[in-house]
């Protein structure tokens, strides 16, 4: 519980922003999906078939899993808030359609038959008994659908749109529990609270429209913020950087912004951290939704040009990465000097015990060997498969698990040997002996800055700044870093500054 506060404490402002950009991303779905359903509820209460049709089409929309959904909308709209709202906006269909649309059916036929007897016209039985009889279950609607929004709105993250579901993500990759029960425990809170206002707002008229007030005062305010953002970013002397999930990325964002911001005091740097994986990364550069990120050789060429080979020599496989992205019309500067591959570790006393220094090593105790493999590096060309050619390697047992928690389970025995990378900090934190790949089968993966070749052109500043980095930062420096940063839970910003200062890249 300390620790937690003090992760409070120390993420105060970015919670707020994470809480408000939720907030609103929430709110917004459900307005728009209650703007679309209850009307249709309404035209359809008197079309029977039309109306059981639509609810089932509306179902066939809880069947699609939400990553495959915003993945098939990535293509269409781009990254960030707009898919992340159609998405929820799906979601939240059914639930009050469904709601509105049994309550508005299910009305004693006596009473349909003696407004029809009256003469009452549709609007009018509508207004009259047809809607107040059927709030009830139209409100029980809009709260399943808005704990159903906020519970999904945590993977809004993956596509850079913000959200409390930055700290499950990040919690979950750094294996940070305090990280990880703060952005759960507080969506779960934000869902129970809107659901009991909800609850509330039904329950008169007068709460109705007081609960109406607020929603718009919301609306506006969230309205306001990102019309200010917007603005912000699309200012000429605004630069955006934005960095993949975890502490490595954020450091190196940090650096970019105090490099430029030396040189060009007058330029504003916007930052977006914990922006996504390399596909929304890429496609938000395509689209000018963001100006710069890091990305590694070895990523480029696997990940994005999907050669079967890559390089095995650093400068080749940069040379190559660059050599693809200017077809693509990006500009890849020169690397730093660290590498952040692949790594197979294991404890210093299992290393001591069987006298282990390489992976060539490790083939005479594969036998009696049980292995934590990360699910990608068990299946892929570049990782286990290849290693089993590369070095004639059968480890006797491959357990699969989460990234976070293999080093957990090779720290209390219950396996010998993990994957990993080599600026984990958790090799740092469990001093752990990475094996030597002597047979040099893992691809080069060097980190540089990425942009379009057009913002390059037109911003020369920028592009000498942070050729500044170009072979800086060795492994054992960054992996230090990292662990400041992760484990020690210091600002990204402060170390990221003091590794500037100190190796005299800025003066300030």
């Amino acid at each position: 519980m300390q620790s937690l506060m003090k992760l409070i404490a120390h993420q105060q402002g970015q919670l707020v922003a994470a809480l408000g950009q939720h907030l609103v991303l929430s709110l917004v779905s459900l307005l728009i999906a209650a703007v679309i359903a209850l009307p249709l509820a309404m035209a359809l209460k008197d079309h029977r078939r039309l109306g059981e049709l639509i609810l089932q089409i509306t179902g066939i929309f809880q069947t699609i899993p939400s990553l495959a959904l915003l993945g098939l909308l990535i293509p269409i709209v781009g990254i960030g808030t707009v898919p992340a709202v159609i998405a929820l906006v799906l979601y939240a269909m059914m639930p009050i359609y469904q709601n509105a649309y049994t309550g508005l059916t299910t009305i004693d036929p006596q009473l349909e038959e003696a407004g029809l007897a009256f003469g009452l016209s549709w609007w009018t039985r509508l207004k009259r008994y047809e809607l107040p009889l059927a709030l009830p279950l139209i409100f029980s609607g809009l709260r399943i659908a808005l704990v159903m929004i906020i519970g999904t709105a945590t993977l809004a993250a993956l596509i850079g749109a913000g959200g409390l579901g930055t700290y499950i993500l990040l919690g979950i990759q750094q294996n940070n529990n305090g990280v990880l029960l703060l952005g759960a425990g507080l969506s779960a809170f934000l869902a129970l609270l809107s659901a009991g206002l909800l609850k509330w707002v039904g329950k008169s008229r007068r709460n109705l429209k007081i609960g109406g007030v607020v929603l718009a005062g919301l609306l506006v305010c969230g309205g306001a913020v990102t019309m200010q953002r917007h603005l912000v970013h699309s200012q000429p002397d605004t630069i955006v950087i934005a960095g993949k999930m975890g502490g490595e990325p954020n450091l190196l964002i940090h650096m970019y912004k105090d490099l430029i911001e030396e040189a060009a005091p007058q330029t504003k740097v916007v930052l977006k951290p914990n922006f996504g994986g390399t596909s929304f990364l890429y496609a938000a550069l395509q689209r000018d939704q963001i100006d710069i990120y890091p990305e590694f050789t070895g990523t480029v060429l696997e990940g994005l040009a999907k050669q079967k080979q890559t390089p095995k020599s650093p400068d080749q496989a940069y040379q190559a990465a660059r050599r693809y992205l200017a077809r693509q019309g990006m500009t890849y500067l020169k690397p730093m000097a660290y590498q952040n591959g692949y790594a197979l570790a294991v404890t210093a006393s299992f290393a001591k015990q069987h006298r282990l220094a390489t992976i060539s090593d490790l083939v005479e105790q594969q036998a009696a060997v049980t292995a934590g493999f990360d699910p990608d590096f068990a299946q892929q060309p570049d990782g286990y498969l290849g290693l089993q050619k590369a070095y004639d390697l059968k480890v006797g047992t491959v357990k699969t698990m989460e990234p976070t928690l293999r080093y957990q389970a090779l720290v209390q025995g219950k396996v010998e040997l993990v994957d990993g990378y080599t600026t984990d900090p958790q090799l740092r934190q469990y001093h752990l002996r990475v094996l030597a790949d002597d047979r040099h089968f893992f691809p080069p993966y060097q980190g540089a800055p990425l942009m379009k070749a057009r913002f390059a052109k037109t911003h020369p500043v920028v592009v000498k700044q942070l050729n500044k980095l170009a072979g800086q930062i060795t492994t054992n420096e960054m992996q230090e870093m990292n662990y400041a940063v992760t484990v020690k839970h210091q600002k990204a910003s402060v170390v990221a500054h003091q590794y500037l200062r100190s190796h005299h890249l800025i003066t300030k």
